[in-house]
């Protein structure tokens, strides 16, 4: 889905409705923005960083039982 908004004299946007029904927006949501130096990203603050980072990257780290267990037992 792409659609375009525009940048409003009080430097807002609206979000559309079909993508705040996607990701199920309400008024008063937190939302992230994430600027790149040629994109800006908006994303829905997730409501606990700890469980929706949980496991990410585990091909990288060998999962349990590996480099990061013997990281860990050598503190």
């Amino acid at each position: 889905m792409a659609t375009t908004v525009t940048l409003s004299s009080k430097h807002q946007i609206v979000i559309p409705k079909e993508a705040r029904d996607a990701l199920s927006l309400a008024a008063g949501d937190q939302l992230l923005v994430l600027s790149k130096p040629d994109r800006v990203v908006i994303i829905p603050k997730p409501r606990n960083f700890a469980r929706r980072t949980a496991g990410l990257h585990a091909d990288v780290w060998g999962g349990a039982g590996s480099y990061l267990q013997g990281e860990r037992s050598d503190w």
